[in-house]
């Protein structure tokens, strides 16, 4: 038997192959300025969810697949709006490679490392647990807890830009810049409950290299580059703090100016103070000597300082917003759809979920003081004290704290109510935290600052508490996002 002669390989040779013409390498440190959740899924840990780790260094481990996510993400909510559909012409695609549903398309030009954090993080513990609404107790069987990274962890992070003789490189280097430009402002969060107020990071430091692979000098350049250190690299690359400038300062100029912010955003950040005492219990076990319940603490700049979480301010604003829409229609199956739509939802039988558009973020407090109170519980029936119930409460008192909330892609019912909400959080009649039977929780407004971001175009009204009088810029706009918002609910056409 004769052996086949070897076919012909012109279709080998002649095959499509991606010339590369141009490397673009961007190192940047990732500072972490609020807790985030980066799970690892692993069932057989102490807790609910553990934290990812590298396995040689025990280091926080920040995949390279959840970085390019989170930057995929924003680059199409910038390009179109939130929760819009991706097209091939779309940045996204362009710089993230074809949409998984898609049978043809190219990979992605863009090569995004893996960050293990610098040092051996700091870690939290954060409890949860869900609130029945009607009863206003925790649920059985609905309490979970789950390890964060504390903030102030830095991750050095790596992109490699690969640029072929026919890809479009200025849509690309644009493309790279908005995204990037998403890290260095902060609008960019990572890992688990990003609408809780975690995972909030920001880029404070650049480095870009460009080599042109043309040029054999070049070429020889990038071959020598040290790829394998982590980290921003010394001299010659100066350190920029901005993206544009980095990529500027290296001959890549580009232009933001053709491509208009599309995202339709809603957002109030509102400055209020503590009147009287704020208790939000921690789950953390603590060291030493200390009273039996202590409030929330978390780290900022090393040190550990009390915060008002997202979760327990989104539990607060869920259930209030539950009872002005039953108040305004009691009878009614709308109500309940207007919250999930604005919250979030869970369906336990159809195991289907919805994520929130109401972004909540954690608010640190600022110049309080801690107080340690005793208390005992009294027999009713013999009005002395009960035997066995003393226990200690560490509250914090006084204080200072911004509020920030935000909804995507807002109707103007959702902006009304988020408006009565804040009416509620500035007058003290919607109490924060826990214990707010014996007083505690009470807010009192002191400043709001309210943007409407719509089609590129910025709108903004400011509310200021002086003395004892209210001062609010262009009332009656506000108050046609509440008048909306009534008859939304109550079934009545606007006039």
């Amino acid at each position: 038997m004769t052996q086949a002669e070897p076919t012909s390989s012109p279709q080998r040779i002649n095959r499509n192959q991606r010339k590369i013409v141009r490397r673009v390498i961007v190192r940047g440190c990732l500072t972490l300025e609020s807790p985030t959740s980066l799970g690892s899924g692993d069932a057989d840990s102490p807790t609910d969810m553990p934290l990812l780790r590298d396995s040689i260094s025990q280091s926080a481990l920040l995949t390279g697949s959840a970085i390019a996510g989170a930057l995929r993400n924003y680059l199409r909510d910038y390009e179109h709006n939130y929760g819009a559909a991706e097209s091939q012409s779309d940045l996204a695609t362009l710089l993230f490679g074809a949409i998984r549903r898609e049978d043809d398309g190219d990979q992605s030009p863009l090569i995004v490392y893996d960050a293990i954090s610098s040092t051996v993080p700091t870690i939290e513990l954060r409890d949860g647990v869900k609130i029945d609404s009607k009863t206003g107790t925790a649920s059985d069987k609905a309490k979970y807890d789950l390890e964060v990274l504390a903030a102030g962890t830095e991750f050095p992070l790596q992109f490699e830009l690969l640029i072929d003789q026919q890809a479009d490189q200025n849509k690309l280097l644009q493309a790279l810049a908005i995204a990037l430009r998403g890290l260095e402002t902060g609008e960019i969060a990572l890992g688990m409950k990003k609408r809780r107020g975690f995972g909030r990071c920001k880029v404070s430091q650049w480095q870009v290299w460009n080599f042109d692979l043309t040029d054999p000098a070049q070429s020889r350049q990038w071959l020598e580059y040290d790829h394998w250190t982590p980290g921003l690299l010394s001299e010659p690359h100066a350190r920029q703090s901005s993206i544009l400038t980095a990529l500027s300062v290296n001959a890549l100029s580009v232009n933001l100016d053709e491509l208009k912010d599309k995202r339709d955003r809603f957002t109030v950040q509102a400055t209020f103070t503590i009147n009287g005492s704020l208790l939000i219990r921690s789950g953390q076990a603590s060291m030493g000597r200390a009273p039996d319940v202590v409030h929330l603490k978390s780290y900022r700049n090393g040190e550990l300082k009390p915060v008002l979480s997202g979760t327990s301010l989104a539990g607060v604003l869920r259930h209030r917003a539950e009872r002005i829409i039953n108040t305004l229609a009691p009878s009614s199956d709308g109500p309940n759809s207007l919250i999930s739509d604005l919250f979030g939802d869970v369906k336990e039988k159809t195991k289907t979920a919805q994520s929130s558009r109401l972004i909540v973020q954690e608010a640190e407090i600022e110049n309080t003081c801690d107080l340690v109170q005793n208390r005992i519980a009294i027999d009713r029936f013999t009005g002395g004290a009960l035997h066995g119930a003393l226990f200690d409460e560490q509250p914090i008192f006084g204080g200072e704290l911004t509020i920030c909330l935000e909804v995507r892609k807002p109707k103007h019912c959702e902006m009304g109510l988020l408006l009565l909400l804040l009416k509620d959080l500035w007058t003290g009649d919607l109490p924060i935290g826990g214990e707010n039977s014996i007083g505690r929780g009470r807010l009192q407004g002191k400043s709001a600052k309210i943007f409407h971001c719509h089609q590129g175009q910025a709108q903004e009204w400011t509310i200021d508490q002086v003395d004892q009088k209210l001062q609010v810029s262009d009332a009656q706009s506000l108050e046609k996002f509440v008048s909306d918002f009534v008859n939304q609910i109550s079934g009545r056409k606007a006039a």
